[in-house]
């Protein structure tokens, strides 16, 4: 596999939403691809309402992107455990992720508006 890692700031306006709730809405979204994996939208924290996150004890490591940490998405409807995460002191190479989380794509629904 192909693990190169791009980073580009994306055109518009994204959303993500989670239960019907609005997570966030930024013109500022950042969007990740590594090889063949799918892409992966990431948005800067102050564009997100983080009283939705709350901080999960999972941690995980990337060789080329860091250590990440996890948020459970809390809702009226109820919990997603570790459906976002972030790296606080990302790698030098992708660095512009520093500062802004990332969503499991089965969990939540990012859009362009």
């Amino acid at each position: 596999m192909n693990s190169q890692i791009h980073i580009r700031k994306l055109p518009g306006t994204h959303v993500v939403r989670a239960g019907g709730a609005i997570l966030g809405e930024s013109d500022a979204a950042l969007e990740l691809t590594e090889g063949t994996l799918p892409p992966v939208i990431y948005f800067p924290r102050d564009d997100l309402a983080m009283a939705f996150l709350d901080g999960s004890a999972r941690r995980s490591s990337c060789p080329r992107k860091g250590e990440a940490e996890y948020f459970t998405i809390v809702l009226n409807s109820g919990q997603l455990a570790d459906a976002g995460w972030s790296y606080p002191a990302p790698r030098d190479e992708v660095a512009r992720i520093a500062g802004h989380v990332a969503f499991d794509a089965g969990r939540v629904t990012v859009e362009r508006l």
